[in-house]
């Protein structure tokens, strides 16, 4: 029985010398293939007679149990190695700190957007919202825009391909100053009861939303974001315009360092109109004046569309940029960063 013994002392001592998977069933195929030293005297048994069959076959099997149980067993030591060497390399340090999600932020001009509602709400104006998409009403005749204004033209306005009850075009609103009559004529139909008798509410709101014009360069986008400013009663007069400017470019930019003048200009919707310059005396902006609104006194044709009489009632109106405002709030110079969606630019902000 000496050469069985042989063949499992063999086995075992190949099967420790394999390193491998592969290893491992090249050298079982010595022992357990179809030409291997078990499968051989297997073969050998035929010449054999019955008796020697028996004892031959039992001592065969014997020994090939034995080089199972040694191919096994070294089939799970290096799967067992294999398994250490890779939770080696993917261990991970409980000690450290979680991995935290990151967290977003609001878009710069959202903040600008939040700060200007914020600033009217305290100064008592509501904040009004009306559709992107507007009429010819709306965004130019009831403004006292006539048909052969430039901004009605296709070089600055996006029109919409389907028309109003009147057979008009639809377009994109080139500014939020359609919602001056929107709200003013909700507002007078609200109060006609108390206007009847001579007491109703002054109109006191902004606008802001995004408008559409067919621009773009540097400090320009064929999409931006404006509010529409409308301050009207029986006794509302420049005064009160420039005070409330003033008020809110100083709330706004955080500083009482600045000035502002009125430089005359012109508005279909205003008249007298006066475009809103500001300059701060210190930073890097310091002695220059910058245009941030436009403004003016409510034409009567524009109070006359909102429902209410011009001859009692009179008051103001401004827009302003948004992203115009928040350029030079956190000193960036090209419009267009804020439409990069560059992580690095916007992270700056949170």
């Amino acid at each position: 029985m000496s050469d069985l013994d042989s063949i499992v002392s063999s086995a075992q001592a190949a099967f420790a010398a394999a390193s491998t998977p592969a290893d491992l069933e090249n050298a079982k195929a010595l022992f357990l293939g179809k030409a291997g030293q078990l499968t051989e005297l297997m073969k050998g048994m035929a010449a054999l007679s019955n008796d020697e069959k028996k004892t031959r076959g039992a001592a065969i099997n014997v020994t090939k149990q034995a080089v199972e149980a040694a191919l096994t067993a070294r089939r799970q030591a290096l799967a067992d190695a294999e398994l250490e060497k890779q939770l080696k390399a993917e261990a991970l340090d409980v000690s450290l700190p979680g991995r935290q999600r990151g967290q977003g932020g609001l878009h710069p001009i959202a903040l600008a957007w939040e700060r200007v509602e914020a600033i009217f709400n305290s100064m008592g104006f509501d904040v009004a919202d009306g559709p992107e998409i507007e009429n010819d009403w709306f965004n130019f005749t009831s403004l006292n825009n006539p048909p052969n204004h430039p901004a009605r033209s296709m070089q600055d306005t996006f029109y919409v391909d389907m028309n109003d009850e009147q057979g008009l075009p639809y377009c994109l609103r080139t500014h939020t100053s359609p919602m001056q009559t929107r709200y003013a004529v909700a507002h007078a139909k609200k109060h006609a009861a108390a206007a009847a008798n001579g007491t109703m509410p002054e109109i006191r709101v902004i606008a802001p939303g995004r408008t559409y014009r067919v621009d773009s360069d540097a400090t320009h986008s064929p999409m931006f974001h404006q509010f529409e400013g409308l301050w009207i009663g029986e006794n509302v007069n420049f005064k009160d315009l420039k005070v409330t400017f003033l008020n809110f470019c100083k709330a706004f930019f955080e500083t009482d360092d600045l000035t502002l003048r009125f430089r005359p200009s012109y508005f279909p919707f205003t008249e007298p109109s006066a475009e809103i310059d500001i300059a701060f005396s210190s930073g890097p902006l310091a002695g220059r004046w910058l245009e941030v609104a436009g403004s003016g006194q409510v034409h009567p044709s524009v109070v006359r569309n909102m429902g209410l009489d011009p001859e009692k009632y009179i008051g103001f109106a401004f827009g302003s940029g948004i992203d115009r405002l928040a350029m030079l709030r956190y000193g960036v110079n090209d419009l267009r960063l804020f439409f990069e969606n560059d992580v690095r630019f916007l992270s700056q902000f949170q």
